[in-house]
Order: C-alpha cells, then structure tokens, then sequence
C-alpha cells in the first residue's frame, strides 16, 4: 500500500504520519508546502522511514505524477485558522478549493484508488442544542468554513460525477502535542509558560467539543480502511466545554489564576457553538474515544512545558494572532 499524504508536516498530518510508520503497514510519501504551520522537525523521528515532497497541492505539475504513483491520497493540507481567513480569504480559497480541485483532478486521472479528505466541523455553522449528523445541511460562516465546505462538496461531487472512492470526515476541535502556538490550547500554554496573559474572547461562553489527536487519527484509518465511498464521517471527541470551562482548566494545568486572562472584543461571526453526532461511525465502523480529556490536557500541557525547543522559534516565525476556535 502506498500513501500519499498531503500537508503530512503539520500537526494533524504529522501525527498521522508519524503513526502510520510506526505500524510500518505502508509506504508513506508525505507532499507539503512547508508554510508558516508546516515544520519538518514534526516528522523528524519517521524521516528515514517516509518520502518527503517540499510542493504545493496547487502545482498540477507536480502533484499529477505523485498522485499516479501512490493507491491512496490523505488530504489533510489546508489553511486553517479562522481569524486569518477574516483578515484575508484568498489564501483559503486557493489552497483549499483549487488544491483539493487539482488533487482530485489527479486522483481522477491515475485511477486512484481512494481518496480521503480530512475537513472540519466548522462546515455545518453554530448549532443551540443537539448534535448536527452528516446528513445536516453545510452553514459555514467564516471564510476558512466555507472553503473547506466548497471543498468537501467539490470532493463528494467527484464520487457522484466520476465515481472516484472519495472518503470525507469531518473532525471537532483537535488538541494535542505539536500543535503550531496560534490555536487556543497551545497558545494558552505557551502564554502561560511565559507568563504572558491569555486572551479570551467576548464572554467565554463559546462551546466546543476536544478531540485528542490521537482519536482522530484512529477515525480517520478507519474510515480509510473500512469506510464506504461517497460517505462523511463525523468524528467527535466527546467532551464538550465553553472557552471559559476551558480556559480554568489551562490555568489550573499551568499554576495560573483569572488574573492571568485579558478579555477581548469577540471574534467576527463567532460560531456559539459546534457538536457532532459521531453514532455514525460509532456503529459502522467502530470508532470509540479512547483519550480522556482531563489526561489528554495534562500530557499535552506536559509536553510543551518540556518542548520549548520546538515551540520557542515557531511564536517569532509568525505574527501570532488570538485564537477562540
């Protein structure tokens, strides 16, 4: 089996990456832009056991003949910080829609085999109560959301016009090691670390549901390895918390109290609150959360407290900007 994984340097892709060779079950060429989230140093305990391609899944030349030597592509490459999107959405719309365009037009081409497409929950909007099932229709309301649905409609469309095996899942909020300094968590972290205070936006009140890297990553090999062509799968972590839940638990994780949080104006068309209904692939596939949150957040919070190493040059690389995801 060979695996093409695109944006495989970057925190998501990395840990899949990273795993997959470790298991040692497939051949794995990673394809990534290297851009200001992307970091080499992610897979340097796998480089001698992977491929790596520095190139853009926008670049049809290239991406053609690597689509062609590979059975399976993983498409996690994408730009993915909303309040980015809000500054400038041209950037998502090119990398997010035209390179999942290309990718497919290049898995259409070769004959692939099967194509996954890792997406978010962000896609379904803001929902009061309850848990949206794949069935819902898409609402995105932020630049970054409504790429990443142009995307996976654009991917679903190539199933139904084509037939190609296209695969989709669609993931809640992911936590975990490695994470780039600019999303909630790590940049609480780090913050904190630093003695930097925190910022938290509007009233804190908006809710998530934390899925830990490693359980997305068991979620996505099954529905890559049993999953059916043509479906979505949401994937959940299934412990749901407002910013201001979680914010009490960062400080209580990192010695610090209230006084350490600075409140901020709210984000533009702040989602109140997302929740997946993952009975889907609960009952067809298996899929079960097996990290606990409140372990999850100790290690993760354990892990960047020994890695300034890494997250150190990562918070002057960019121009951090707050993050209430």
């Amino acid at each position: 089996m060979k695996i093409l994984v695109t944006g495989g340097a970057g925190f998501i892709g990395s840990h899949y990456v990273r795993t997959l060779a470790a298991e040692g079950r497939a051949a794995v060429t990673v394809l990534d832009k290297l851009t200001y989230a992307g970091n080499l140093a992610n897979l340097d305990p796998v480089l001698d056991r992977i491929r790596f391609v520095h190139g853009d899944i926008c670049d049809a030349d290239l991406v053609g003949p690597l689509v062609a030597e590979h059975d399976t592509v993983v498409h996690f490459a994408a730009e993915s910080h909303v309040d980015r999107s809000i500054l400038s959405a041209a950037e998502f719309v090119r990398t997010n829609v035209g390179g999942t365009q290309t990718l497919l037009d290049a898995a259409l081409r070769s004959g692939l085999g099967t194509f996954v497409h890792v997406s978010t929950d962000e896609v379904y909007g803001s929902i009061a109560e309850g848990s949206w099932p794949e069935t819902d229709p898409l609402r995105p309301n932020s630049p970054y959301a409504a790429s990443k649905a142009a995307a996976d409609l654009l991917a679903l469309s190539y199933h139904r016009t084509h037939g190609l095996d296209v695969r989709v899942t669609r993931c809640s909020n992911n936590y975990g090691h490695h994470h780039f300094p600019e999303k909630v968590i790590p940049l609480f972290i780090t913050n904190l670390l630093d003695g930097v205070k925190v910022p938290l936006y509007g009233d804190g009140l908006n809710v998530r549901d934390w899925l830990h890297i490693d359980d997305h990553v068991q979620g996505i090999e099954l529905v890559r390895q049993a999953g059916r062509p043509g479906e979505v799968y949401n994937i959940g972590g299934g412990t749901e918390l407002s910013n201001r839940e979680l914010t009490a638990r960062l400080l209580a994780a990192c010695g610090a109290g209230w006084d350490m949080v600075e409140f901020v104006e709210d984000r533009k068309g702040h989602d109140r609150r997302y929740s997946v209904d993952c009975s889907k692939i609960m009952e067809e596939l298996g899929y079960r959360p097996r990290k606990d949150f409140d372990t999850g957040l100790a290690e993760t919070v354990a892990w960047y407290r020994e890695n300034r190493s890494w997250w150190e040059p990562l918070k002057h690389r960019a121009t951090l900007v707050p993050s209430g995801r």
